[in-house]
């Protein structure tokens, strides 16, 4: 089993009454903010990540989220660039995964190939690269692409960037959603490929597709685990069946918000007021209409959410949920190292689930008990986890080679746009 840290960049001072008095989470007015308390936020979310570090975990996990006071992280690439610098600097072996960069939305493909390049060269090997589709309003409010566009958007954008990170000569291209007289970026990966990941939220076309092109997948329990993870993961391992390919557990990659303490009741009284503050304050007040912007879900994902609408759990409950709802749906697992261990064990067992995600800051968590959190989750949970699929023979096919990994070299023909080369190898 590998085990993460994954954290994200949450203001930690909004006001108490925040969800009575604001529409949304995503304009929030910056009028709220006290700079120095913004400085001390994203000073400890740096922190605390370089705590994970140097505690053991196997990589560092940030997302990308703009404009929004729950996770102030408008480039992934800005903290990726940092950790893999202060990383390479102490010799911590640890892979840097922006989770990451949201090809839905962006403008700018060739430079976020070109970011990520750069990443890989910094941390001399250790990038593990996320390409998610993007949240409704990042995509359409945030940065004005029309729903209808995001997803052939993403996959044309995502095509590019394995295109440049591969061809070795520079070559024009000539996209519906972007195009350029010339592609040649300095610098390419030093890994032949960095592992490849996208996360998502059900939709069987986003599976299927991490599937057809070897990429790893990531589902997030925020919506409680307990709720989703049993209709999640069982259409994800029926699609790696029809697909004919082995059930290799690392190929799967799973988030939990995670609370740790020396006793269950030591847990609830360190961190109840701050998980309500997480889901309250953070995805609880993102209205649904901002996350599913008519237009923005293909057909196939229309269908699996019409069929089954259980999967969006407790999300529509989140902006009232107290502690105990949330733990009783599982959008948090809290409770001493014993607890945790055994909770965590039994979940990623029976869903075959070989890259835990722990998320160990959250909310208004203050950074003393978010340091506690992490260090007492590597100490006494992680390696009660980390035996879990050991006694089997599957490789690490999505996980760097300088951290243990096995990438696969694949030949894949990414659609040729405007010249007529239509064989390249991507590795």
């Amino acid at each position: 089993m590998r085990i993460t840290l994954f954290e994200q960049a949450p203001y930690r001072y909004l006001p108490a009454d925040f969800e009575e008095r604001f529409d949304s989470v995503c304009d929030t007015p910056y009028a709220l903010v006290d700079p120095r308390r913004m400085y001390e936020s994203m000073r400890s979310f740096l922190d605390e990540l370089m705590v994970g570090a140097r505690s053991g975990f196997d990589a560092l996990l940030v997302t990308e989220h703009g404009q929004s006071a729950y996770d102030v992280m408008p480039n992934p690439d800005i903290v990726a660039g940092a950790l893999a610098y202060a990383t390479e600097l102490e010799g911590l072996n640890v892979g840097i995964m922006p989770l990451g960069r949201t090809l839905g939305k962006t403008h700018e493909p060739v430079r976020v190939a070109e970011e990520y390049a750069q990443l890989d060269v910094m941390s001399g090997g250790r990038l593990i690269a996320g390409f998610p589709v993007g949240l409704g309003y990042d995509v359409t409010i945030n940065n004005g692409v029309p729903p209808i566009e995001a997803r052939g958007r993403y996959e044309e954008n995502l095509d590019l960037v394995l295109r440049a990170w591969s061809d070795p000569a520079p070559f024009p291209w000539n996209g519906r959603y972007s195009r350029y007289p010339q592609v040649n970026i300095w610098p390419r990966p030093l890994q032949s490929r960095p592992p490849l990941w996208v996360t998502g939220i059900g939709n069987p076309h986003t599976m299927q597709m991490t599937l057809d092109r070897d990429f790893g997948f990531n589902y997030f329990g925020f919506s409680g685990a307990k709720l989703t993870g049993k209709r999640i993961f069982p259409r994800f391992w029926e699609l790696v069946e029809r697909s004919g390919l082995p059930a290799n557990p690392y190929r799967v990659g799973f988030l939990q918000t995670i609370a740790v303490a020396d006793t269950d009741a030591e847990a609830d009284r360190r961190y109840a007021e701050h998980a309500e503050y997480a889901f309250r304050k953070g995805l609880g007040s993102i209205p649904s209409h901002l996350l599913g912007i008519p237009g923005g879900i293909d057909i196939q994902g229309l269908r699996a959410v019409f069929a089954d609408p259980g999967d969006v759990g407790m999300s529509r409950q989140m902006r009232g949920a107290s502690y105990r709802e949330l733990v009783a749906a599982g959008a948090v697992i809290a409770g001493s190292p014993e607890t945790v261990a055994e909770q965590l064990f039994a979940f990623c067992q029976e869903h075959r689930i070989g890259n835990l995600h722990a998320m160990l800051g959250f909310g208004s968590l203050p950074t003393e008990l978010v340091r506690d959190n992490i260090q007492l989750f590597a100490e006494a949970v992680a390696p009660r986890l980390r035996r879990l699929w050991s006694d089997t023979d599957y490789a690490h096919h999505w996980w760097p080679e300088r951290l243990g990994g096995s990438p696969i070299t694949t030949t894949a023909a990414p659609a040729a746009k405007s010249d007529n080369r239509n064989e390249r190898t991507v590795a």
